[in-house]
């Protein structure tokens, strides 16, 4: 049986995977486990109003790049190590997670049963597995590679963390020297 905090690639045992699940964060969002490939999503368990602190980020650990990381300097990512890891991308996100100060942050009011996403280019700038985006949303980018295959201008819609911003501004600073 998986360990609760482990992503999934693929579930074909939904009951038994949802047997073994224990929140992280109880009361305030719990993991929806769907049969297939990356159809897991975390829900509100309650209403939150934008601007409210939902939770603090604890319990990290370091570790290598890979899917399932959060980057939080410009050369090191995170394992979140609870439901967080959970949190899926939208381009039009209802929660900023915000690895400066370590707080997941509601991005919108929020109402229960609602996905709890976030924009992943605003903290990654390489994504180590880049995929489609089909969130719908008016701003999607389509493709999510990280913020280093986005313009400023998109970037500018968005919270990112304050490692991004630095990057961005190395970027645009070498290109603009060209």
């Amino acid at each position: 049986m998986p360990s609760t905090y482990e992503k999934q690639d693929t579930i074909v045992d939904v009951a038994g995977t949802k047997e073994a699940y224990k929140p992280s964060h109880p009361g305030l969002f719990e993991v929806f486990y769907a049969e297939g490939s990356f159809n897991s999503q975390l829900v509100a368990s309650q209403d939150f109003k934008q601007g409210q602190i939902i939770c603090k980020i604890e319990g990290t650990e370091p570790g290598p790049k890979r899917y399932s990381s959060v980057q939080v300097s410009k050369d090191s990512h995170i394992e979140l190590n609870s439901d967080l890891v959970f949190l899926n991308h939208s381009c039009d996100p209802s929660v900023t997670l915000d690895t400066d100060e370590m707080k997941l942050i509601a991005a919108k009011d929020i109402k229960k049963g609602d996905a709890l996403t976030f924009f992943y280019p605003s903290s990654e700038w390489e994504m180590d597995q880049p995929f489609p985006c089909w969130c719908g949303s008016t701003k999607c980018c389509k493709s999510i590679q990280g913020a280093k295959f986005l313009s400023t201008k998109v970037i500018d819609q968005y919270y990112v963390a304050s490692h991004i911003r630095e990057l961005l501004k190395e970027r645009d600073e070498a290109q603009d020297s060209k």
